[in-house]
């Protein structure tokens, strides 16, 4: 047991060693860069040289490793390049300490960096390292058989003990506990969880045991795809990092030209000294590396992503984060966005001659077949009135964006708004009390279906939504910033507008199937530029991918999250108002570093063409900027 525990607290070293291993490297490279120091104070020549030769060697065998690679296998040329010839043309004319300072420095910043991009996506790789292996699944005989997660399948009976993850999304079966779900949801607070509720993969379930059906694959379950959007988003790059990496190489090439130019120019035409002319090409060749420009931007960006996913949003990649700031009008679904998805059936009326019992019977049997709110909402209304829908269906047809048409015992029903009626064939003249009774009801925000039995409108029945009281703060909040809200819905004119005003949004637009929802968002690009998209269902889908920054509810479809570039994992719509703020701090952060790089290069260089820099002030201002810009992205992080 020693001996297995020995190897792995070894294993642990080197795992350690590997991760900071430029950092380590650099400090020792600095401890020899100070000895060499001591030892030239004491005249110790070749002690000295030893000392210089091996900073040179440990403090920068990482970038110069990285440098040449990059030159080799991608034939471009980089910042590392410009720092080994430096330091090396430094060395050549006697000046060891400068060019082992520079190569110290320069070691250091890109330890900094590593660093920060390393912290940034262990933030985010911690959901990976949270996803359950094995289950406890019942067998058909009623045993239990610890089983891989991918052997899972939708039906299968899983035991989950206290203190264990949840390996499946599911519903509970039976028992009662208390389930951690801030891996999802990042909330601290334990949710209760008794039968019939839903648990989800990668929560902690609490002090008791419970049994959970498993409702979806272990690559479709909500951790999954998390984990998923984590590896995007670690793996992407925004145009403005793509535009610093493209001009790189030429930019490099550029200063080895002037360079090369200064080397002979000046000592063969106009008879200038050949080691001072060095030393100023050598002084160029620091100062004008980009170094803080590359650097203006991955760290801040990883820290934003990093930050936001701390927040229950998670961002696919840079570019969305960094573009969110950018846009001048959000677009919302209404239902399970704006409210909170759960409507209710507030009036159900029939027309004379028509039982509300039987109308209301064969609507349940009919909206039993549909998991849609409404269809839910009349439903659960049935099941107060202690009617759960005893008829057989034998055909039923969902007609999207209108309703659903059934056949009951060889009558027709029809369940949706007027364009149904009209669509399937109903009279066009609808009953005089039903009429005006759904003028009063869409006046006050109820979304009206109608019923339709054998070509005649026989009733009505009216659902509403509750608005959220977070959908209202986010509203009021991008509304102060000058960002257009608008609702995109399905609902009547009417009913758009009631509830519009009542959220306080700035635009609305009605009656829109999903392939109109898409044209809306294709004009409001056209007028506003740059939109942003939030939705949860099947028929956000096609808008969400249409928009700039499509948005969706980490309850949303699986379909609404995959097209999403960032998703709401907690729900929680007060991120999307903090994920904006984010983002114009990540883009004013972005411009501060880019800003004071540049500027910085170009006081230095016209320092150096004054012969009044030295090569250590010219390696103390470059790489110093290098490292106050990598700080300046970090203070995301903080977020």
């Amino acid at each position: 047991m020693n001996s297995i525990a020995a190897t792995q607290s070894r294993v642990g070293l080197l795992h350690k060693f590997q991760t900071h291993r430029e950092i380590i490297f650099s400090i020792i490279g600095g401890l020899f860069l100070l000895f060499a120091f001591i030892a030239d104070r004491n005249e110790a020549t070749f002690v000295t040289l030893v000392l210089y030769l091996l900073s040179y060697g440990i403090a920068g065998y990482s970038k110069a490793k990285e440098g040449l690679l990059d030159l080799v296998q991608n034939r471009s040329l980089n910042v590392e390049i410009l720092m080994i010839i430096a330091a090396l043309g430094a060395a050549s004319i006697g000046y060891f300490h400068e060019g082992a300072i520079l190569i110290f420095i320069f070691s250091l910043s890109g330890a900094l960096e590593t660093y920060s991009l390393q912290k940034s996506e262990r933030d985010l790789s911690k959901l990976i390292q949270l996803a359950p292996e094995e289950a406890h699944r019942y067998n058909e005989d009623g045993s239990l058989m610890t089983i891989p997660v991918d052997e899972l399948r939708i039906g299968d009976r899983i035991l989950i003990k206290n203190g264990e993850r949840v390996p499946a999304d599911g519903i509970v079966r039976n028992g009662t506990s208390a389930i951690d779900e801030s891996a999802i949801t990042g909330e601290s607070l334990p949710v209760d969880k008794a039968a019939g509720d839903e648990v989800f993969n990668g929560t902690m379930n609490g002090n008791g045991s419970i049994i959970v059906e498993v409702k979806k694959d272990n690559q479709d379950s909500l951790f999954q795809k998390m984990i998923r959007l984590v590896q995007e988003a670690k793996s992407s790059r925004p145009p403005s990092q793509q535009l610093i990496e493209k001009i790189e190489g030429p930019y490099v090439m550029t200063v080895l030209i002037v360079v090369a130019l200064m080397l002979t120019i000046p000592p063969f035409i106009f008879g200038t000294d050949f080691e001072q002319t060095f030393y100023r090409a050598m002084v160029l060749l620091v100062v004008a590396s980009p170094c803080a420009v590359v650097a203006s931007i991955m760290p801040a960006l990883l820290s934003g992503i990093s930050a936001s996913a701390k927040r229950g949003v998670l961002v696919k990649g840079g570019i969305h984060l960094e573009q969110f700031a950018k846009a001048k009008a959000v677009a919302f679904d209404k239902t399970g966005t704006i409210t909170k998805g759960k409507p209710v059936v507030t009036d159900f009326i029939v027309t004379e001659g028509h039982q509300e019992e039987d109308i209301l019977d064969h609507l349940v049997t009919v909206e039993k077949q549909s998991s849609h709110p409404l269809a839910q909402a009349i439903v659960n209304y049935g099941e107060t009135r202690s009617i759960s829908g005893q008829q057989t269906i034998t055909h039923t047809q969902d007609v999207t964006g209108h309703g659903v048409k059934a056949v009951i015992n060889q009558h027709e029903w029809y369940i949706g708004n007027l364009g149904l009626m009209k669509k399937m064939g109903e009279t066009d003249i609808i009953p005089e009390k039903i009429d005006a009774k759904r003028k009063v009801l869409q006046n006050e925000g109820k979304t009206v279906m109608y019923v339709g039995y054998n070509g005649d409108i026989v009733g009505l029945i009216a659902v509403k939504d509750q608005i959220r009281p977070e959908a209202k703060a986010l509203i009021a909040e991008l509304n102060k910033k000058g960002v257009k809200t608008i609702m995109i819905t399905g609902d009547n004119e009417q009913t758009a507008q009631t509830i519009s005003k009542e959220a306080g949004l700035s635009e609305w637009v009605s009656e829109c199937l999903p392939e109109q929802k898409v044209s809306e968002v294709e004009k409001l690009t056209k007028k506003y530029d740059v939109v942003a998209m939030v939705g949860d269902g099947v028929n956000d889908a096609p808008a969400i991918a249409k928009a700039h920054i499509g948005i969706a509810m980490g309850s949303g479809t699986d379909v609404a999250i995959e097209t999403a570039d960032l998703v709401l994992t907690n729900n929680q719509l007060k991120n999307i108002a903090s994920t904006f703020k984010l983002s114009r701090k990540l883009n004013r952060i972005i411009k501060q570093n880019l800003i004071f790089s540049v500027a910085v290069i170009l006081i230095l260089i016209v320092t150096n063409f004054m012969q009044q820099l030295t090569l250590p002030l010219g390696v103390i201002g470059h790489e110093g900027s290098t490292i106050l810009v990598i700080l300046n992205g970090l203070r995301l992080l903080k977020n």
